[in-house]
């Protein structure tokens, strides 16, 4: 089951790593608070109009971007073309470095991507400012620019023998940051399951580690140097473990403080090792440390959003969620309002406090990953992209703006491409039941050649809002 899990939160719970892409082809509106658009006098008026992001992951697009400045700027030109009015481009992907300047941690200098060669890595030989060169070729064409970060990783693990990078890799010191997950047989320190074809993926930071907070916080004060929009935070959340994360020392102490009592009997008296679901018999603790992981987070996103805020306090400040609440607690993350009343909905797992920590209203913008499958666009309920932003719309309770945006390049159905005509369409479920539209990723836009299918349905968008 925990494997089975793991797939499945590796591949929706944040931008996909190990995906890579090819390009086989040859003042634009933004939220409605801003007042720097560039307006053209043939496009609707600001006002009415949504914004329309695409993502730049950054190991999906490594091998086209990170040696060349000239193919940032025909892509950024093509964005233009389309209709997309702003980029979200990932400069902090799993491995923990970096594509921007600080002294906080290393440059990247290789990813591992899929080739036409296979799977190996790509190397990053030039020197020049990765995250500059996307605002300076943006900014050329009109568009908005947003820089996201993967917030709780410091490492990563390939799989097939290829090799490892990160923090936590080089550093032996800072161990006793990663994540101690409560497996069937023990507590285990992440960084001891290093098996290349069970354990690859992302190493996770314990996000209630106060040494790894003031990390990222100040990699966040780096980046909010820049001459930004936005700033958004990604895998802002526990390991890809879920229900098994985090059991530390650290952890353990934090939570005894919380609830004012000593826990006996730890992990049991929480959870039984290897707990990857709901237990039928749930024990003393377990509701209330969901709703202490639900703090956790949510005191990091104020910290977080002050950081960003007094640096530049124009810098939008948001985070990028998968869309399926019901499920996300086992990321220890409620991004819902604190107005929704979560335990009414979910009694099973979140006690009557758990709404106290959604932290909606700390955010300027938020990004729901509507990641159906390309059969379920339109519907009701989770696992629809209609019904992913509908159910937003609930959750967040006008605290703050959102882009519902769909996965056409790893959801079911869409892995092999040949879906242009289905694209229109996601644009309409998502933009007209959000506050706006985001697509992941711009490598399966330009390996699919969904550049007019995307402008087909913009268009048809913009039009519907002059009538």
């Amino acid at each position: 089951m925990r494997k089975f899990l793991k797939i499945l939160i590796l591949t929706f719970l944040g931008a996909v790593t190990i995906t890579s892409c090819s390009d086989d082809s040859d003042g634009i509106p933004g939220w409605p608070w801003n007042d720097n658009s560039t307006e053209k006098p043939d496009e609707p008026d600001v006002a009415e109009a949504k914004p329309r992001y695409i993502w730049i992951d950054a190991a999906a697009n490594f091998p086209d971007y990170a040696n060349s400045k000239e193919n940032i700027a025909k892509d950024m030109e093509k964005i233009k073309a389309a209709g997309f009015t702003d980029i979200i481009v990932d400069v902090r992907p799993t491995t923990g470095d970096v594509l921007f300047n600080t002294n906080v941690v290393d440059q990247v200098k290789r990813m591992d991507v899929w080739g036409n060669s296979g799977y190996s890595y790509y190397e990053r030989t030039e020197t020049w400012d990765y995250l500059q060169a996307f605002i300076e070729e943006a900014r050329i064409q009109g568009l908005k620019v947003n820089a996201s970060i993967n917030t709780f990783v410091g490492g990563y693990l390939c799989p097939y023998n290829l090799g490892h990078d990160g923090v936590l890799f080089r550093d032996e010191s800072k161990k006793g940051w990663a994540s101690v997950a409560n497996l069937a047989d023990g507590l285990t320190n992440t960084m001891d399951l290093l098996d290349d074809e069970t354990d690859y993926g992302a190493k996770f930071f314990n996000p209630a580690n106060d040494d790894v907070q003031n990390f990222v916080l100040q990699l966040l004060a780096d980046l909010a140097k820049y001459d930004l929009d936005g700033i958004i935070l990604d895998r802002c959340r526990y390991d890809d473990y879920g229900l098994e994360s985090d059991f530390s020392d650290i952890s353990k102490q934090k939570f005894e403080e919380y609830i004012g009592e000593t826990v006996a009997n730890f992990p049991a008296d929480i959870m039984a090792p290897g707990t990857d679901e709901i237990p039928s018999d749930q024990p003393v603790y377990f509701k209330k440390w969901l709703e202490f992981r639900a703090k956790v987070i949510h005191d990091f996103i104020v910290k977080a959003r002050e950081k960003v805020k007094s640096v530049n306090n124009n810098i939008k400040f948001g985070v990028y969620v998968g869309a399926w609440y019901s499920t996300y607690y086992t990321s220890g993350v409620n991004w819902a309002s604190p107005k929704y009343n979560t335990s009414a909905y979910y009694p099973k797992w979140a006690t009557s406090d758990y709404k106290n920590y959604g932290y909606a209203d700390h955010l300027d913008y938020i990004f729901l990953g509507a990641y159906a499958s390309v059969n379920n666009i339109y519907g009701s309920g989770e696992w629809t992209m209609e019904g992913f932003c509908k159910n937003g719309r609930e959750l967040l309770q006008g605290d703050v703006p959102f882009a519902g945006g769909p996965d056409i390049g790893n959801s079911t159905g869409w892995t092999d491409g040949g879906q242009s005509a289905k694209i229109p369409d996601t644009i309409d479920a998502c933009i007209s039941n959000s506050d706006g539209f985001f697509a992941f990723d711009l490598c399966h836009v330009k390996k699919y050649d969904y550049w007019n299918a995307f402008k087909t349905g913009f268009d048809k968008y913009l039009e519907s809002i002059e009538e």
